[in-house]
């Protein structure tokens, strides 16, 4: 049994090893899977973490993105709609909300025909949201024209339509999305407005330029027409095409073509913003016309110069009838001569040129007998033998001089460039020998003869300037009358004492006679030229021997004690006129003599003027001479007080002459100086002239007075003196001496209330009552800037061109 038992547990032990190895294999593959298993396992759990990186990453980024497609959304122009293929809105920015009138949060997943929004064409009528903004082709990438609607929003006012510029895009899909359309919307409705008003705008111009009834052009800034209009055209005797690309200078005649270039170099400088001038043109056809030419520079939004518009205007009519008005104002009408005013304009002219002396004469001629013409055959006759005596006096002159008839039979022949005495006395002789020959008159032979007096151009002659000249002649005149008839006598000094004694009787009747009367010289701002008051100066209106000037009759006055009562007519005068002013804040001065104010009596009277016509104390300046104060001294010094008490102010005249002590200035109650015209004509060029006005503009500022210039010819002396300092000034510049002139011609309303101009009750004003130095004022006036000289290029040499071609027949 032993031995059979043997087998089987071998049997049985094999079988054990066999199993025990089968386990273990099975053991190890298990373990072998389990590993595997977990590397997999580890594998798929980094690629996870990675794949929850990337797609953190992609989040963030998506963010990011959105975030700029936000912000660039919040700052552009554009909106953006994005619309799925069936119509449901996707997405949409808020400025495309806003154009669509819509809320953004309350669009999106929306179908289009779903919003409230009234879309219309450009004819007004309505349209589909869904065919405007959504899908209409299925081919991916197409673009829709940009395309004009309209969008109807409801307003305050009503419904408004807002302009909308659209386009679409379909979207190619990426990664398996369907695609989508993409479409901008850009609000056009300002820009569109804005063209609208500049389409009007050039519309209206253009339709104003063509019909204008006057010529008009655009120019180029190298001042050749760009485009003018058929009046131009006509004007000139062309057509427009030709017009086109033409100079404009070379449409005048060559002597006005610097001083156009001149006032176009101004414009391109920005001295200006336009100009007027007037000048000749030269038609086609070769006639000459008179124009007003008015140019205006046209700037780009930027500032920059652009283009002319140019307007001329035909004066030729307009100047002849100017001119015929002037002719009848300054000649006389029966004999076509010059009359008073002429003479003494012309007169005067001629004697202020230099060497005058003994080159210049004026021969008085008075007819003998004609009173007897007159009322034997009568005025047709006597007007007959005035145009046959105009006649002579022409032909005896030959051209060298201007020939005046005063009135009556009275003649005046001014005769230049004479070579001495003898000269002047051949033109004495031709006077007579042409009367000698008898004159037809009412079918008789009358005889004419003349009485003539000579006056030589010398240094005491000169000195009254016209009037003491023409008085000269008029002395000469009444010796030879009064020694018989056809003579002729020169005039010599000694005629002066004996003309002076007649003429001191006539001044005695001529301030009972009212023919003392007081012109008026602007006196004005600097800074803007614009008046501020007046300096009254006396005339005296003689009955035959015209107007005469202060220099010819006050010396005389004051020697006769005539200067007192000549003073009262004056402030008497000045005070009516300024009651008669409708402007409180212009103020007049008078020129008062060292004799008048000892006296007592001015001082008196024009107060009593003053309390008489309810004026403000202040609006009469009385103006003193340095000499007069220096030579009467402290004898005037009651009546400057009397008067400054009572608020009329000081001027001291003719300053910088060097006659006062400083004192004065500091003793007196002067309010303000007048800058004497020695000084204001020598500058801006003599650098000495220069230096004083600047010292004495200083002192004056420093002493808080007011500063006035006088002689003013020239606008370089104007702004020299107001960039130095001086605020007010008076010459030819401005004005001379006029009558009084009409309220309705007075001096303009100051916007501010003067500071010379005060109550008649107030203390008058001292130096510490003026305006601080950064602004003494006067009537009328502010303080102000200099005035900047305009600037501009150097003209150019000016412009060549071929003749205006005529138009076809």
């Amino acid at each position: 049994m032993s031995a059979g038992r043997a087998p089987h547990d071998a049997s049985v032990a094999s079988l054990v090893s066999g199993t025990t190895d089968t386990v273990g294999v099975g053991l190890l593959v298990i373990a072998a899977i389990a590993v595997v298993a977990l590397v997999w396992v580890l594998v798929l759990l980094a690629r996870q973490r990675r794949e929850v990186h990337r797609a953190n990453g992609l989040l963030d980024l998506s963010r990011e993105l959105r975030h700029r497609y936000d912000a660039l959304q919040a700052v552009t122009k554009e909106g953006v709609l994005v619309v799925s293929l069936s119509g449901t809105v996707l997405d949409i920015s808020e400025r495309a909300a806003a154009i669509l009138g819509l809320e953004s949060d309350a669009v999106v997943g929306r179908h289009l025909t779903d919003l409230p929004v009234v879309l219309v064409n450009e004819q007004g009528l309505s349209m589909n949201p869904a065919a405007v903004l959504g899908y209409r082709t299925g081919r991916a990438g197409y673009t829709v024209d940009s395309q004009l609607v309209g969008v109807a929003l409801p307003g305050p006012m009503g419904t408004q339509a807002r302009m909308v510029q659209v386009a679409s895009q379909l979207v190619a899909a990426a990664d398996g999305d369907a695609p989508a359309v993409l479409t901008t919307l850009v609000d056009v409705t300002g820009s569109r407005q804005v063209e609208a008003a500049l389409s009007r705008s050039e519309t209206q111009f253009r339709v104003a330029m063509e019909n204008a009834p006057i010529g008009m052009a655009l120019v180029d800034l190298d001042w050749h027409i760009v485009e003018a209009n058929a009046a131009l055209a006509e004007l000139l005797g062309t057509t427009v095409e030709a017009l086109r690309g033409y100079p404009m200078e070379a449409l005048g005649t060559p002597d006005s073509r610097a001083s156009e270039r001149l006032e176009v170099d101004r414009l391109l400088g920005g001295g200006q913003h336009r100009f007027s001038i007037e000048k000749r043109y030269q038609r086609a056809d070769d006639h000459l016309v008179w124009v007003v030419l008015d140019a205006a520079l046209v700037r780009s939004p930027t500032g920059e110069p652009d283009h002319f518009v140019v307007q001329v205007r035909d004066s030729t009519e307009s100047r002849l009838q100017a001119e015929m008005l002037t002719h009848r104002a300054m000649h006389d009408p029966l004999t076509g001569l010059a009359n008073r005013t002429l003479l003494q304009e012309v007169l005067q002219s001629v004697l202020e040129q230099p060497g005058v002396v003994d080159r210049v004469a004026v021969l008085a001629c008075d007819l003998d007998g004609f009173k007897e013409i007159n009322d034997r055959y009568g005025h047709a006759a006597g007007d007959e033998v005035l145009v046959h005596v105009a006649g002579v006096l022409r032909a005896a002159t030959a051209r060298r001089g201007t020939v005046a008839r005063l009135g009556g039979d009275e003649f005046v022949v001014v005769v230049q460039d004479v070579d001495g005495p003898r000269a002047v006395f051949e033109v004495a002789g031709a006077i007579h020998a042409g009367l000698a020959e008898p004159v037809r008159v009412a079918r008789r032979r009358l005889a004419v003869a003349a009485s003539i007096g000579i006056a030589l151009a010398d240094p005491e002659t000169v000195q009254g300037g016209a009037p003491g000249l023409l008085a000269a002649a008029d002395s000469a005149l009444y010796k030879a009358k009064a020694g018989g008839r056809g003579r002729t006598e020169v005039y010599d000094h000694s005629m002066a004492r004996s003309s002076g004694s007649d003429l001191l009787r006539e001044l005695t009747e001529a301030l009972d006679a009212d023919e003392l009367v007081v012109h008026y010289q602007p006196i004005v701002d600097l800074a803007d030229g614009r008046v501020v008051g007046y300096e009254a100066l006396v005339r005296w209106q003689h009955p035959y021997r015209g107007l005469l000037l202060p220099a010819a009759f006050l010396s005389l006055a004051q020697e006769a004690g005539l200067a007192v009562p000549l003073g009262q007519l004056v402030a008497t005068k000045v005070a009516e006129f300024v009651a008669s002013s409708p402007d409180r804040t212009t103020w007049v001065s008078v020129n008062v003599s060292a004799d008048q104010l000892g006296d007592g009596e001015f001082a008196t009277t024009l107060l009593s003027e003053i309390s008489r016509h309810r004026l403000m104390a202040g609006r009469i300046v009385v103006e003193l001479t340095e000499s007069s104060l220096v030579a009467s001294g402290t004898r005037i010094r009651h009546e400057l007080t009397q008067l400054s008490a009572a608020g009329v102010p000081i001027l001291l005249d003719d300053f910088g002459t060097g006659v006062s002590p400083l004192s004065y200035l500091r003793d007196l109650p002067v309010a303000g100086v007048k800058l004497d015209m020695s000084f204001t004509s020598g500058i801006p060029d003599d650098p000495t002239a220069g230096k004083v006005v600047r010292a004495l503009g200083a002192l004056a500022r420093e002493l808080a007075m007011v500063t006035i210039a006088e002689g003013i010819e020239h606008a370089e002396q104007a702004e020299y003196l107001h960039r130095n300092g001086w605020r007010y000034g008076q010459g030819w510049l401005y004005g001379g001496a006029q009558p009084a002139p009409p309220p309705a011609e007075s001096a303009a309303p100051s916007p501010v209330a003067p500071a010379f101009v005060r109550d008649a009750t107030r203390s008058a004003p001292v130096a510490a009552d003026l305006p601080t130095p950064s602004g003494p004022s006067m009537p009328g006036m502010s303080s102000g800037p200099a005035p900047v000289p305009p600037g501009g290029r150097p003209p150019s040499h000016g412009t060549t061109a071929g003749p205006l071609p005529r138009p076809p027949h």
